[in-house]
């Protein structure tokens, strides 16, 4: 079990092509942490809008009566991958991951899959 603070250093240093990564509270829409990041990539803005994101996706789920979860939303960019990893463990409801990449240095499957191992291991 980790806390934010370690969790967000494991996405940094363990997933290739990371730029920034952010723990967020998208009933507010607020970063409980952040790590990188930098003038190019506001994580507290990312945040935010991000938030919409999810919010818009759930609801358009609700809307189809899906009853399914959201494993995770990818943003491709000319340059960057965004990606957005909903919490499902004890306590999270509510939480997301946000990682942003460096899409010449990233690999998305395996991004994908150690954001999975992280999140495992992630209490708050």
């Amino acid at each position: 079990m980790s806390n934010t603070e370690t969790t967000l250093k494991e996405a940094m240093t363990s997933i290739e092509g990371s730029l920034g990564a952010a723990l967020v509270d998208y009933s507010s829409g607020m970063a409980l942490g952040t790590l990188g990041g930098g003038k190019d990539l506001d994580l507290a803005v990312a945040a935010a809008g991000n938030t919409d994101v999810v919010r818009a996706k759930v609801r358009t789920m609700e809307m189809l009566g899906l009853k399914d979860e959201i494993e995770d939303i990818l943003i491709t960019l000319g340059g960057q991958y965004h990606l957005i990893r909903l919490l499902k463990g004890r306590g999270n409801n509510g939480l997301f991951l946000y990682l942003a990449l460096d899409k010449k240095r990233a690999n998305l499957a395996m991004a994908r899959h150690q954001l999975k191992k992280i999140e495992d291991g992630l209490e708050i």
